[in-house]
């Protein structure tokens, strides 16, 4: 069978931590970093044998970057079995860092890299609490493809108060000239646990320019998913698809299947959950690591789980592949769904190909998910 198997592993050490950033991430645990790569190490271990090979890497966060590179050597040295026959090996990194550092990363093996932009207005950085400059910004994206990267990301949010026609016409300006291939472009989100937290001042709800943004950048680049432009992030598409996923790291989280209809288990905890559950028709289920650092570094390997029923599933298939270039096989629909979905169709919201449904407007995927399964 295809390996279609990922791996994300989560660092979650930043230098500053910007106002809106709900991801778990931590600017007051950098002495840590020496004991977190002997935790890794342990959960590695544990959950991942020498058969196990990954399509897919890609290392998240927080801030890679913080990291130096005799952290990454051990930890390539570590998968070196497991990733053999990778194909795209991608790491998240400030717009600080250094030329010797993307240097020694692309020697390790990393073929995809993708920097946290946001901006390159400096008002507006510093409102996000950045702690890069437009400059650095461009001088990295310029050095990751001196030193050989051909497949760069840059990050981008939109929907700030500071938002306006200029300043985003300005945003992509820079980013059309810059050596890239891809782009993300996130909606500003209020969110809690951030600096912002129930602060709805620091976002503009102006659905008319969101449109203008999204089609300013479908004019550069081709959009594959709602937040997507370029060349498609092989990784990221595994997610959309279902494939199964090991997280590790604080945090993380891990995807997996029943494999040839047999549940493979050492852990009693799930054993135990699976086998208090009502309906028989679970078929994966999803484990998170501990968020808090402290309690993953005692115990690497203590998960909690969510139960995916088959129910469950459906509704992610048809949801994610609406959000996307992905799509979903009709015949996960019952004739009622089916019906809807004809309905839709001629409404010209979908399309059917080969007997995939897909959206011609991702932006449409919630409401649209909602009405199929009523």
């Amino acid at each position: 069978m295809k390996n279609e198997k990922l791996l994300y592993i989560h660092i979650p050490f930043c230098d500053s931590k910007c106002h809106y950033c709900a991801f778990n991430s931590y600017t007051n645990l950098n002495h840590l970093k020496k004991e977190y790569f002997n935790a890794i190490k342990t959960q590695i271990e544990n959950d991942i044998n020498k058969s196990i090979q990954f399509k897919t890497l890609f290392i998240g966060g927080g801030t890679p970057s913080t990291m130096k590179i005799d952290f990454y050597e051990k930890l390539m040295k570590l998968l070196e079995y497991n990733l053999k026959d990778a194909i795209e090996l991608t790491i998240e990194c400030n717009p600080n860092v250094t030329i010797e550092w993307l240097k020694e990363i692309k020697n390790l093996g990393f073929n995809r890299i993708s920097f946290g932009v946001q901006s390159f207005d400096e008002e507006k950085l510093k409102f996000l609490n950045r702690n890069h400059s437009p400059i650095q910004a461009i001088n990295s994206i310029e050095n990751a493809q001196k030193v050989g990267f051909e497949n760069i990301n840059l990050d981008l949010i939109y929907s700030t108060s500071l938002d306006n026609n200029k300043l985003l016409e300005n945003d992509l300006k820079t980013t059309f000239s810059l050596p890239i291939t891809h782009i993300s472009a996130y909606s500003l989100m209020i969110e809690e646990n951030t600096k912002w937290e129930g602060d709805f001042s620091k976002r503009k709800e102006n659905e008319e320019l969101e449109i203008w943004f999204i089609n300013k950048i479908k004019e550069k680049f081709n959009q594959y998913e709602i937040s997507n432009f370029g060349k498609p992030c092989i990784h990221n598409l595994g997610y959309w698809k279902l494939n199964e996923y090991i997280g590790i790291g604080a945090g993380a989280v891990g995807f997996k299947k029943m494999e040839n209809g047999e549940w493979k288990m050492e852990n009693e905890e799930l054993r135990k959950q699976i086998s208090n559950k009502q309906s028989i028709n679970l078929l994966s289920f999803r484990y998170y690591t501990q968020n808090d650092v402290y309690e993953y570094l005692k115990n690497p390997c203590k998960y909690k789980y969510e139960m995916l029923t088959d129910e469950d599933i459906k509704k992610e298939k048809i949801f994610l592949g609406l959000r996307s270039i992905i799509g979903f096989e009709e015949n996960i629909l019952n004739n009622k769904e089916k019906t809807r979905v004809k309905h839709l169709i001629k409404e010209n919201k979908l399309y059917k190909k080969e007997n995939r449904i897909y959206s011609l407007d991702f932006l449409l995927a919630d409401a649209i998910t909602s009405y199929i399964l009523d």
